[in-house]
């Protein structure tokens, strides 16, 4: 008898086990299955269908015609960390410093970061699911787990039940993640939330990486989402990971920022160092423009998401097919349809029979098995065309 060995796989096997663990992306699963179809109507990842702004491209292609395409500072240029100062004052009332902000790769990057700063092998970081996929993986990449907790979906609304929360941190937990407006449930936390939050992490020494990327996308006609400024004290174990791919249309960009107690400098600047050696000059240009003058454009976007939030919410419910909390904040809509469990392959159904692409929950984590995420970040005339779609593909079911 002949046993057959995959090609590589003696390679594969001699990776480090979190190199070789690290999971697929479900989302990207169903991406790859209907990226070439043609009419598709795209609404799986995290972005809108706004193109960057011309004046944040205009100050990008100065700075490349000025010739800075050299290496630069490590912590990102002093213009921007006072810029993203300056934001920070207006938007949240209080004064911040410029030595509180360290200019990253992406978001993403200021993920791993923050988790390779207080975690390793052996920690654990307790996160509320459904939950952004790439929060587990930067943990277990770093050797470190993962520790879910369920939201639960209750009077039209998901909660965070802090005495779950509790349970689940041990001895080994380092910090807590806390995405709020959350990807992918819409869920925002209240200031009176945040506050019960960051109590929890007091009395157990712990930390909390804060995703707060989606602060400016809320419906309640609140300028931002109640946040962890709004309750913390500068000694708080706080690191805030943020992008400036939603609020400005950047995602191709890859820039992001990581605000943190100014002692930690040095940390973080060793870190960037170490994986990027620093952010592209001309790509930061490009993120003070979008920061000095793109309040009109950010105010655009939200107005949009508000109108596709109403379009979608309310054409998914009138399936009467579906489950549903109209979200918060955020620009996603998480939904379940009655009678399908096997959101990956209802995800793949759809891009096949109705041309809408979704991100399958089963990405999201526990809680998230059953449902699908719809990023309403779109004109609302191909939102319309997605509800006439899903309409017509599940009623034939």
């Amino acid at each position: 008898m002949t046993t057959t060995t995959l090609p590589g796989a003696s390679l594969i096997a001699d990776l480090r086990p979190e190199a070789r663990n690290a999971p697929e992306s479900g989302i990207v699963e169903v991406v790859n299955h209907g990226r070439l179809k043609q009419g598709l109507i795209p609404l799986w990842v995290g972005e809108g269908d706004l193109p960057t702004p011309d004046f944040i491209a205009r100050a990008a292609n100065k700075s490349l015609a000025d010739g800075e395409t050299f290496y630069t500072w490590q912590r990102g240029i002093p213009e921007l960390r006072e810029a993203l100062a300056r934001y920070h004052t207006t938007l949240y009332g209080q004064p911040f410093s410029s030595d509180r902000f360290f200019v990253t790769g992406s978001g993403m990057q200021s993920v791993q970061i923050a988790v390779r700063m207080i975690a390793g092998p052996g920690d654990e970081l307790v996160i509320p699911t459904p939950a952004w996929p790439n929060f587990a993986a930067a943990i277990g990449i770093a050797g470190a787990k993962a520790v879910c907790v369920p939201m639960d979906l209750e009077h039209g609304r998901f909660n965070l039940d802090l005495g779950k929360l509790a349970a689940a941190i041990t001895p080994r937990t380092r910090a807590l993640v806390i995405n709020s407006p959350a990807n992918p449930t819409g869920w925002t936390a209240t200031k009176a939330e945040m506050g019960a939050l960051l109590a929890l992490a007091r009395k157990h020494g712990i930390w909390i990486i804060a995703d707060e990327i989606y602060a400016r996308f809320v419906y309640d006609g609140s300028p931002r989402a109640a946040s962890f400024h709004d309750v913390m004290e500068p000694e708080d174990r706080v690191l805030f990971v943020q992008t400036f791919s939603k609020n400005w249309a950047m995602t191709g960009w890859r820039i992001g920022w990581i605000e943190a107690p100014a002692a930690l400098g040095q940390v973080i600047e060793n870190l960037i160092q170490y994986s990027t050696s620093g952010s592209p000059v001309f790509v930061q240009r490009a993120a003070i423009a979008a920061l000095e003058e793109g309040e009109p454009f950010v105010a655009q976007q939200i107005a949009r998401a508000a109108e596709g939030r109403k379009i979608i919410s309310e054409g998914l419910l009138a399936t009467n097919r579906v489950s549903l909390a109209a979200p918060d904040g955020a620009f996603y809509q998480f939904f379940s349809v009655d009678g399908r469990s096997d959101s990956r392959a209802l995800a793949i159904e759809l891009v096949d029979k109705a041309n809408v692409g979704l991100a399958p929950g089963t990405a999201f984590g526990p809680g998230g098995e059953t449902g699908l995420r719809l990023c309403f970040a779109r004109k609302a005339s191909d939102l319309v065309e997605v509800v006439a779609r899903l309409q017509t593909a599940l009623a034939a079911r």
